[in-house]
């Protein structure tokens, strides 16, 4: 079994993070090949609907990065590997063809930035939706903060980043971040009935409509993804993050001084 699987069904593919033994989780040689697999896709003008989903019933991704693995990992290749999903994910939000996350289980932390870079999101009806990234001391650092706002607006972004809580199916549903709900076992389905009514209109029609809404929200994106990569650098240097790995790992709340 590779990291990642790919069904090509033209005018459809399917990209399924294909780790359920470790909760679907994107490491950094994962991260790589997602990348050249949104460069593939990018490139075939015989698809037109993108499907990115988790295998199995349980996660549609742990994300990224925990204090768990961020321990056994230098700050240097901690940044390393979130600008790398930076990336990624820009390059998939830029993808021509329309792009669908099937968020078929539990969503954590980076894999919600995953689901953000794709332009439609449907999910279980009895899925749960977590961004803990302040708990440890961090924000998402690979398009949470800009795209979130984009998707639920700024002040109910603002909460659910800085609060870290779990967020509900109905709940993303009600704040627009996902636009349907399915029972989990036919949430594949649901992501594949959509993608091929998309993939059988034209084209044209629906690159052109991407592409118009992107240039819409274009003004502020660039230098608000800059920043991003500025302020996530300087914070992995910080003491916060090194307490909030402290307390992790030592089964306590963390006391967080802003420095």
């Amino acid at each position: 079994m590779t990291d990642i699987s790919v069904t090509r069904d033209p005018p459809v593919t399917t990209v399924t993070l294909n780790r359920p033994d470790d909760l679907n989780r994107l490491t950094p040689g994962s991260m790589a090949l997602l990348g050249r697999i949104v460069a593939e896709i990018a490139a075939d003008d015989n698809i037109h609907a993108v499907i990115v989903t988790g295998a199995g019933f349980d996660f549609f991704s742990a994300g990224l990065l925990n204090p768990d693995i961020r321990a056994a990992m230098s700050k240097d290749e901690v940044i390393e590997f979130v600008l790398l999903a930076n990336q990624v994910f820009d390059d998939l939000a830029a993808l021509p063809q329309i792009s669908i996350a099937a968020i078929n289980g539990t969503i954590l932390a980076g894999a919600v930035e995953l689901a953000l870079a794709c332009d439609i999101r449907i999910a279980a009806d009895d899925a749960s939706l977590t961004m803990p990234e302040a708990k440890w001391g961090g924000f998402p650092g690979a398009g949470g903060p800009h795209r979130l706002g984009m998707a639920v607006g700024h002040a109910r972004a603002l909460e659910m980043i800085c609060t870290g809580r779990d967020i509900t199916a109905e709940e993303m549903e009600r704040y627009g971040l996902v636009q349907a709900l399915h029972p989990r076992q036919v949430v594949l389905d649901a992501a594949l009935a959509m993608a091929g009514t998309i993939g059988g209109n034209g084209p044209l029609a629906t690159r052109g409509a991407k592409q118009i809404l992107r240039e819409r929200h274009a003004p502020g994106f660039s230098e608000a993804r800059t920043l991003s990569d500025k302020l996530r650098t300087a914070l992995e240097w910080s003491e916060d993050v090194d307490e909030g790995m402290a307390a992790h790992r030592e089964g306590r709340r963390a006391v967080f001084k802003g420095r």
